[in-house]
């Protein structure tokens, strides 16, 4: 698995904040944009952020380059409705050569990895052997959900807030959680202040929202690809 951000809104706290301040102030953002220093950049946008006023930071856009997880995991992704995605095709692109991801949870007992590897070669076998008689469309039917793909994924800033909290919890599955705690580390790195308290509920919010379906195991760190 690898995640790369491909791009991020230039300036994106500072646009932030301007917007943010902008709603309390006779001045409009072009003028507010230029006034801007960290220090006030801090309180312009720490007020709403503390205060769960995140629409603020929704002009801030990030985009994010996913590759080599499975389609199990993209199935998860896209169902995150705020956010723009470009997936690889099956249809287009050659998926002949044996390519998945082995849960964690099967490839730490080798008898587990050992048949599921074997159903993985039984798959691409009859894989190869359809797509010589029938269209690709159609061969991939039956093709796994631990089948390798790329995807291209945009969010604002907002949904990310929302995605990492549901997704870096410890709740959410394994490969999923990989990819968010790393999204997370590279939003931070980009947008330090934005997303200085972003994470599952345990960290952004400083208490559970699962109620009698917490994990009761807060996290304090998150993990890095």
């Amino acid at each position: 698995m690898r995640v790369t951000l491909l791009s991020y809104t230039k300036d994106a706290e500072r646009l932030c904040a301007a917007a943010a301040h902008s709603c309390y102030s006779e001045k409009p953002a072009s003028e507010l944009m230029d006034e801007w220093t960290e220090k006030k950049g801090e309180r312009w946008l720490g007020s709403p952020l503390d205060s769960g006023h995140h629409s603020v930071i929704e002009h801030a856009n990030y985009t994010f380059s996913i590759e080599g997880v499975s389609r199990a995991t993209t199935h998860q992704l896209v169902r995150h409705r705020l956010a723009s995605f470009s997936q690889q095709s099956q249809r287009y692109v050659d998926m002949k050569n044996a390519e998945y991801v082995v849960p964690e949870s099967i490839a730490a007992d080798p008898e587990l990895e050992k048949r599921f590897r074997a159903l993985m070669d039984k798959i691409w076998e009859e894989y190869r052997a359809l797509s010589e008689k029938v269209p690709v469309e159609d061969a991939r039917y039956v093709l796994p959900n631990a089948c390798t793909t790329n995807i291209t994924v945009t969010m604002n800033a907002r949904e990310l807030w929302h995605f990492f909290e549901l997704r870096t919890c410890r709740r959410a599955q394994d490969e999923i959680r990989a990819v968010a705690d790393e999204m997370l580390r590279l939003a931070q790195e980009a947008s330090p202040f934005i997303f200085k308290r972003a994470g599952p509920p345990c960290i952004s919010k400083g208490k559970c929202s699962e109620g009698r379906m917490s994990c009761g195991k807060p996290r304090t760190e998150l993990k890095r690809a």
